[in-house]
């Protein structure tokens, strides 16, 4: 027996999008080590193949049978779910360090000042396991490379959102749902320009914003003389973006205090997994940001260039605390629910013989042509006190849902300034900051990404 469960786990549509990503990265895996299948280990090339397969299998399962509660062979299913848990773990693992190498070896070139746009490339070529036998001597080779290396975060994800869903199946397991929870409203998001015409305008100004800055970071960065103009633009954009977004997430934070509608307080495993995501992920952000203060206030945070890394730093733990904050209320609040005064709702009876018969009906005389149709709309507007504050509140969560995806996508792609601009390089030395840095930053991206979802969560809520 089988029963299906009301609250989802995190959007499947999300595992799918990072589920192909990931398959053209095995894709290019394939090619890469093709070109050195003479000098190679067979096993790196059919280590791709295997994946490829699981995650195939593994995104179809969860697909069909995420909002599934299984109700017999409860322990099979659990020790099951575990055993895939775990595999997706070790993935994430795997891939976090292989990705971690590449960061390295830069970090050691940056810290030494003898990079050059060609010996990068060789370097690229001769680093890993490849040494100096192996070497890309084509031009196909390279853009194997290249490919695999910028969707390395997209398998980070995948793997992230599967142990996610798994852990949200596995707590469902052997679980009952009481007739209310099964019955729970769900609104559906109604993409309306007369409803949601700001936030999404100004979320689209910032968006397209973010794509021209990480297209501009990415060119002027391995540029010596324009190395200081990226850093200066990149920092600027982000503690724009920053302190607009800050003041959002406590508008909304402050709207949530007025309003009237009661806490969800009913257990949900989805929920709870979504809240612990959010703060375990921002941990990762707010460990690099306390860090860089650190550094920044110990050296000369007088110059441009420092005095905005130390604003980025700051604005960076404001802002995650503040949308923190407005996600779990906005998670632990009730749907909004039209109020039964509406005029144009209709009541359903499932007793049609008590139900009153038209001609039981008082009508009231027509008034002059158009005055029915004011006077509706003056009472919806007056039963209705909540239209405004949830208008707000889909138009904030909106607003920062197209920020957090921006802000995913621009360190995702390769702006990472704190491996560029050399300055906590500098103070901790290149091993510390190696360190802090591989750990830190794959959960601060899972956090944005992560953090849009929950947004669209609170949006469609709203």
């Amino acid at each position: 027996m089988v029963n299906k469960v009301v609250s989802s786990p995190p959007p499947a549509g999300g595992l799918v999008f990072f589920g192909i990503c990931s398959l053209v990265l095995d894709v290019f895996k394939i090619g890469y080590y093709i070109s050195y299948i003479d000098c190679e280990s067979p096993i790196k090339l059919i280590h791709p193949m295997v994946q490829s397969a699981f995650i195939i299998l593994q995104t179809y399962f969860l697909w069909v049978s995420s909002k599934h509660c299984v109700q017999i062979h409860t322990n099979i299913s659990r020790y099951g779910l575990m055993l895939v848990l775990i595999t997706n773990l070790s993935i994430w693992m795997a891939a976090v360090t292989d990705e971690s190498v590449h960061q390295t070896k830069d970090l050691e070139e940056d810290f030494k000042e003898l990079t050059s746009t060609s010996a990068y490339h060789d370097h690229r070529d001769a680093g890993g396991a490849h040494g100096h036998t192996c070497r890309c001597s084509n031009h196909l080779c390279h853009i194997f490379q290249t490919g695999y290396y910028y969707l390395y975060p997209f398998n980070i994800e995948y793997s992230l959102f599967a142990s996610a869903m798994t852990y949200v199946m596995w707590k469902n397991v052997g679980r009952k749902m009481d007739d209310h929870m099964s019955c729970h409203p769900r609104l559906s998001p109604c993409f309306c320009f007369h409803t949601i015409f700001v936030g999404l305008i100004f979320g689209g100004i910032v968006f397209l914003g973010g794509i021209v800055a990480l297209v501009t970071y990415k060119v002027k960065i391995n540029l010596r003389d324009k190395n200081y103009q990226a850093h200066i633009m990149f920092y600027s954009y982000n503690v724009v973006v920053l302190t607009i977004m800050s003041m959002g997430s406590l508008t909304g934070s402050i709207i949530y205090r007025f309003d009237k509608r009661d806490m969800d307080g009913q257990k949900n495993p989805t929920r709870t997994l979504d809240v612990t995501l959010l703060l375990g992920a921002a941990l990762g952000q707010y460990c690099i940001s306390y860090y860089s203060i650190v550094a920044m206030v110990a050296t000369t945070p007088g110059e441009l260039l420092n005095a905005l890394n130390l604003m980025y730093s700051i604005l960076m733990i404001v802002q995650l605390t503040l949308q923190n904050t407005f996600i779990i209320e906005g998670l632990h609040r009730e749907p909004f629910r039209d109020s039964p005064m509406d005029p144009h709702k209709e009541l359903v009876y499932t007793n049609e013989a008590v139900a009153p018969k038209p001609e039981d009906t008082p009508q009231e005389p027509p008034g002059p042509a158009g005055t029915d149709t004011v006077d509706n709309q003056m009472q919806m507007d007056h039963v209705r006190p909540w239209n405004l504050k949830r208008r707000l509140v889909q138009e904030i969560s909106l607003f920062l849902l197209l920020c957090n995806i921006i802000l995913w996508l621009m360190p995702a792609f390769g702006a990472r300034p704190q491996l560029k601009n050399d300055l906590e390089l500098k103070f901790y030395g290149p091993t510390v900051w190696t360190i802090i840095t591989n750990i830190s930053l794959p959960f601060g991206i899972f956090y944005r990404m992560h953090g849009a979802a929950s947004l669209l969560e609170v949006f469609r809520m709203s």
